[in-house]
């Protein structure tokens, strides 16, 4: 997966609010002017790639349309039911970052019966993957989103208002735990069928014994 540089006020390059794509931004001030008085606290960002606009705010450099600002579209291998919770969660992420770290701590545990846990605990799934060999990395992926999204639900020391980029980072672990555990294991099964038939038997007969 390719890195995402999320929009960034007056940076030269990121991955568009629009088409999502890493590419050139073209900054100009925007100018309204009624008789004597000219207004100058708004920017345009316009995207090479796509050409469409973004609109900022200069004083707190801020966008404020599109809403979405964040564009981290879901691991094409996501499963249908985690990937309808995740854009959910991109499509609020602006207007209510708890919103949006609630539903993707729903998407991590509607995903959990998809790599082998199904305790109905969400902690208690981690650990079950734990004591069966479970990549450091993958478990404190698991980890963040579940005590992120959980305080997006019961606020304990985190305040989302104050910290949305941690919800922003939950979009990224999702997409790497997807890409662990579902992603690489496709891929690697997919290489493995183009063994010749007598090979993959004589493998299978070896396993079995």
């Amino acid at each position: 997966m390719s890195k995402y540089y999320p929009p960034s006020f007056m940076k030269k390059q990121f991955n568009c609010v629009h088409c999502g794509v890493y590419a050139k931004q073209n900054w100009e001030q925007l100018v309204y002017s009624e008789e004597w008085y000219i207004n100058s606290s708004y920017l345009l960002c316009i995207c090479e790639h796509c050409d469409k606009k973004s609109l900022w705010k200069d004083e707190t450099e801020t966008i404020l349309d599109p809403m979405a600002a964040i564009h981290l579209p879901p691991h094409e291998d996501m499963p249908e039911e985690i990937k309808s919770l995740y854009n959910e969660a991109l499509s609020v992420i602006d207007l209510s970052p708890k919103s949006a770290g609630a539903l993707l701590r729903l998407a991590i545990q509607h995903l959990m019966p998809l790599i082998g846990a199904n305790t109905g605990k969400l902690d208690k799934d981690i650990a079950k993957l734990v004591s069966e060999g479970l990549n450091e990395q993958i478990q404190q992926a698991l980890d963040y989103c579940r005590v992120i999204g959980n305080n997006a639900v019961h606020p304990n020391e985190i305040n989302l208002d104050d910290t949305p980029d941690m919800v922003h980072t939950m979009f990224e672990m999702i997409n790497f735990i997807i890409e662990e555990k579902i992603a690489k294991p496709n891929r690697i099964k997919e290489i493995f069928k183009k063994l010749p038939v007598g090979a993959i038997a004589s493998i299978e007969k070896r396993d079995n014994k």
